[in-house]
């Protein structure tokens, strides 16, 4: 990797990491998670909005470093609008990406700054921290209906820890 791409991937972690987007809790989710990375203390819970299979919000709080805290922001931004299904795929590529059998950076667009974390085996969990609470968020967080059915819907709360 060249020395002006690390720095802009590293700009763009130090960003996110500042600035967090979607950082808030979603009071109607349809389903959320907590994350935890017990070697170097991470924290995170996602919340997953479905609406009628579409993930129309995702938002995420907690604490950690700059990657794990970067990785929610992007996260948020990259599934939002994505089917369940899509969310889950995207876990699956970005999850190859940084683990190490390497994935295709360039078709994970602003995902591809975490190329580089599969250099340093500990930083793997707290890139991925994020994207297994998603997966556990998304596993049993049903599709919210249609305003227009008056059937309940459920609330999901699971648990992941750092795999």
């Amino acid at each position: 990797m060249s020395s002006e791409l690390s720095e802009l991937y590293q700009s763009v972690i130090l960003d996110h990491n500042r600035a967090p987007r979607n950082y808030r809790r979603i009071d109607d989710a349809s389903g959320s998670a907590r994350g935890r990375n017990p070697s170097c203390g991470d924290e995170v819970v996602v919340f997953v909005r479905n609406d009628a299979g579409v993930l129309t919000d995702v938002s995420f709080e907690g604490s950690g470093c700059a990657i794990s805290r970067a990785s929610a922001s992007l996260m948020t931004q990259s599934v939002k609008g994505k089917t369940r299904d899509e969310a889950l795929a995207l876990f699956e590529r970005f999850h190859a990406l940084v683990a190490g059998d390497g994935a295709d950076a360039r078709s994970l667009g602003k995902l591809a700054v975490f190329s580089g974390v599969r250099a340093f085996p500990a930083r793997v969990k707290c890139a991925s921290l994020a994207w297994h609470a998603l997966r556990s968020a998304l596993e049993d967080a049903p599709a919210r209906r249609h305003p227009d059915d008056s059937r309940p819907n459920s609330e999901t709360k699971r648990s992941a820890d750092a795999v």
